[in-house]
């Protein structure tokens, strides 16, 4: 028995043909493994981002200084009160009356401190008709959302007793309820939504439950497995439930798609009449071989977010480098023990009306079709796809990039919207205030006191802010938190010169004429001005490093310097169309309304780089299975058009069946309500799209027509490179099953299961 691998080469291979013969060896070591992970990963408990490690610059300084002085900012309200029309303002008895009845209202429900009345504190507005009570929630501001609505309660009363006025509150904590309320449940319902959505998919791509379940089955494990390792893993890079829901995102659509790999290859032999055990050792030596260069090359590119420095982004790329590597492992370890242990019963559960398919060409008679124009005209299809590509891609040349407001990201459909403009509008910068953190050894110094005045008055005179600036000192502490609200509000780009102005000019000429004081500024504007320096500066390592390394594997997997270079090239083509259609309708708002979103003017500004990666490692799952065969085939003696045809056709069913669950998976969460969730999901899902269909049905195939064998070129230079290769070709795979086989009946495998022959 200890020379049934001497004729078959391969990690997959090997690891596929040990799970089918210690077959529920393989199925225990699987369960185990993920049982100990969510064991183990929910007795570490998960570590979380801090805001101090969130980036670098200023706002992550700021943050550590807040952090190491043991202050926790408080969640801060406002209740905005407005006259309805010009007959009425903040010096008329009724106004006042209205103010006195906010302050006790909000005092008297106890959940409160620091009510400040805008006749103390100066927030009332230039033309007389608005005034802002300012208050802070008692408790941990994290949980303050969920102790808040006795204030709301308290704040709509005196409303309905003062009808002539508006009375709104807006914070941290109102935003929080409010938010949680209308869009709490977005992310569940997908989340929910996303496994029954690809098992449907699943039982019309197969015609069998038992067959249907099996990658729904491996994708949810998988995850379970790498929840539980994000646990672990946290301790030395804290995680995030951003990462959480990325990591779920990725797993599903890896999961499933390298068990539609598999299982898909394995029904094409026995369907062509291997025996159920010569079947799944060829799906393990070919498909399985696949799956490991495409785990390989996804998990380089979800490396690729470690480079940007910023936590949010190396908790996505780690958590999704874990979730890709797991599902990979599945796929070639406890997929074929499974479907040995099955063996015919992998087609129980079929569903009426559908009847049992296969790989075959059968599949693919509209890509049959396609692909037979396409080989007979590729200089015209190489044209009409790039300029079709290149056209969609256009846009994206004018993209800009900046976090969303509120009023983006939801829309004024939801009253605190409404009200969040109004405060803007009459205290410009009011809602989003820029916040110095000023420490010093010892902040009632004279200087530092004197100092703290001149910044107040000049970030007023330099035009930055329009007022009113507030201070609140933490003498015990040696800290004070100053208030700018900037001018422009709202508007990012009038708001940064504002920021500018502060960082640049005001504070270096009072603030930083003082001796041991240190003042960085934080805030939103601030926030978002660190994460574009930031991110823009991680672009080009991130992008090279996704490049380069991905170019590596495609040469040393494929010993072909032609394919690693059109792999690359196509893949940028597809991310760049992506891009197009990103910038078409979110920004310009061209066809937005087919979506149910709006043109904003903007796109996210994490959104081009996580794209980037994470469609760039996608889209090699089918770049890899597609050349896969064409080179299995080709190495079969075809000529290169003949092995195309065969390639392209024989996978057209897979990679179909793929690229429709991915793109329901991540349209599901282009219906969500937030602008942001939008375009990420409209974002993966055209391009996933347009990868599956562009570039995988057109364009590839006619590129690789136009070359012919230099398809295949490899300079002598480089074949001193590691060979990664391991080509096995069925006949070859059947013949090592066959030499070790009996000739009828059944064997005994090394722990006395029956192995089917």
């Amino acid at each position: 028995m200890g020379n049934r691998d001497a004729r078959v080469r391969g990690l997959a291979a090997r690891a596929g043909g040990w799970s089918a013969r210690h077959r529920w060896a393989a199925v225990g070591i699987w369960v185990l493994f993920v049982v100990l992970a969510m064991g183990l990963g929910s007795a570490a408990g998960r570590v979380d981002v801090e805001d101090s490690e969130q980036l670098k610059g200023e706002t992550s300084t700021a943050a550590r200084i807040v952090e190491e002085a043991g202050i926790e900012e408080p969640a801060s309200e406002t209740v905005l009160v407005q006259a309805k029309d010009d007959g009425v303002t903040a010096t008329d008895p009724e106004f006042r009356s209205a103010v006195a009845a906010v302050v006790t209202a909000v005092k008297g429900t106890g959940e409160v401190t620091d009510v400040t009345s805008p006749y103390d504190s100066g927030t009332v507005s230039k033309d007389g008709r608005s005034a802002l009570v300012q208050f802070d929630v008692r408790g941990d501001p994290g949980t303050a959302g969920e102790r808040i609505e006795p204030v709301l309660d308290a704040v709509a009363d005196v409303r309905k007793e003062h009808g002539s006025l508006r009375i709104e509150e807006i914070g941290g904590a109102s935003m929080m309820k409010t938010f949680a309320e209308a869009y709490g449940d977005d992310f569940k319902k997908a989340e929910y939504s996303a496994v029954p959505v690809a098992l449907g998919i699943l039982l019309i791509a197969f015609g069998a439950l038992v067959a249907a379940l099996l990658p729904v089955a491996l994708a949810i494990t998988a995850i379970m497995a790498t929840m539980g390792l994000m646990g672990i893993v946290s301790h030395l890079q804290p995680m995030s439930d951003t990462a959480n829901s990325v990591m779920l995102l990725v797993g599903l659509a890896v999961g499933v798609d390298y068990c539609l790999f598999y299982l898909r290859r394995e029904r094409e032999e026995r369907a062509a009449g291997r025996d159920a055990q010569t079947a799944l050792r060829i799906a393990a030596a070919t498909s399985g071989r696949a799956i490991v260069v495409s785990g390989v090359t996804v998990c380089v590119a979800m490396a690729g977010m470690l480079f940007t420095g910023i936590a949010e982004f190396e908790a996505m790329g780690l958590a999704s480098l874990m979730v890709v590597a797991v599902a990979m492992v599945g796929s070639v370890t406890v997929l074929p023990a499974l479907l040995s242990l099955l063996g015919e019963r992998v087609e129980k559960g079929k569903v009426p009306f559908l009847r049992r398919r296969t790989s075959g060409s059968d599949d693919s008679r509209f890509w049959a079709a396609v692909l037979k124009r396409v080989l007979a005209r590729p200089v015209l299809s190489v044209a009409v796809a790039t300029g079709a590509l290149l056209a969609v891609a256009a846009p994206a040349l004018g993209m800009k990039t900046q976090n969303l407001t509120l009023d983006q990201e939801f829309g004024d459909s939801l009253p605190i919207v409404q009200t969040y403009n109004r405060v803007n509008e009459a205290f410009p910068g009011g809602s989003e205030p820029a916040e110095v953190v000023v420490k010093a050894d010892d902040i009632n110094a004279p200087e530092v006191r004197a100092a703290l005045a001149d910044f107040r008055a000049q970030a007023v005179s330099s035009g930055a802010s329009r007022g009113p600036v507030e201070i609140k000192l933490h003498d015990r502490q040696n800290l004070a938190f100053v208030y700018v609200p900037l001018v422009g509000g709202s508007d990012q780009d009038v708001a940064g010169a504002g920021l500018e102005k502060l960082r640049d000019e005001v504070r270096p000429a009072t603030l930083g004429e003082v001796d041991g004081v240190e003042a960085p500024i934080t805030g939103q504007v601030a926030g978002n001005k660190d994460f574009n320096d930031q991110l823009v500066g991680s672009v080009v390592p991130v992008f090279a490093f996704v490049v380069v390394f991905a170019f590596l594997l495609m040469l040393l997997s494929f010993r072909s310097l032609t394919v690693a270079v059109t792999s690359i090239v196509l893949n940028l083509l597809s991310v760049g169309a992506a891009y197009g259609i990103l910038v078409a309708v979110f920004q310009h708002g061209w066809g937005a309304s087919l979506v149910g979103a709006e043109g904003v003017g903007a796109i996210i500004t994490w959104l081009p780089l996580f794209l980037f990666v994470i469609l760039f490692g996608l889209s090699m799952d089918y770049h890899v299975f597609v050349v896969s065969r064409i080179r299995e085939a080709r190495a079969r003696g075809l000529e290169t058009r003949d092995a195309i045809r065969h390639g392209v056709v024989t996978t057209a069913g897979v990679v179909t069946s793929a690229a429709v669950i991915m793109v329901a998976v991540f349209a599901i969460f282009g219906t969500l309500s937030m602008q942001s969730m939008k375009q990420m999901g409209v974002g993966l899902a055209a391009a996933v799209l347009i990868d599956a269909t562009v570039i995988r049905g057109v364009l590839l195939p006619a590129v690789m027509a136009l070359l012919g064998e230099r398809n295949w070129y490899f300079p002598k230079w480089l074949r001193r490179l590691p060979d990664l290769t391991h080509d096995e070709s069925p006949a070859a795979v059947a013949v090592a099953v066959a030499a070790v086989t009996p000739k009828a009946g059944a064997s005994r495998d090394d722990e006395g299961d029956r192995v089917p022959v």
